[in-house]
């Protein structure tokens, strides 16, 4: 069998793993992605330079949403909260 080398995840499966990493319970989340963009002249050599985009991924994080879309996912369902049972003596 073939070494795996990339392991791929659906959005709503990184907000999924978010939400249990931040300890969330309740409400509508998704993914969130900042990116911050910058310029350079860039080429392959000095007389074949030209003006370039370099966006860079800046942050990764969830963010509330007001509805269940293809980047989010409801809490409560994801990531329950688990009451634990105290015995009566």
């Amino acid at each position: 069998m073939p070494e795996t080398n990339n392991i791929v995840f659906s959005h709503k499966e990184v907000a999924e793993v978010l939400i249990k990493a931040g300890d969330i319970h309740e409400g509508l989340w998704g993914l969130y992605i900042e990116f911050g963009l910058n310029a350079a002249n860039i080429g392959p050599n000095p007389n074949e330079i030209v003006p370039a985009a370099i966006l860079g991924v800046n942050k990764i994080g969830i963010q509330r949403f007001k509805e269940i879309n293809s980047l989010s996912v409801d809490a409560a369902e994801v990531n329950p909260v688990h009451k634990v049972k105290v015995e009566k003596k």
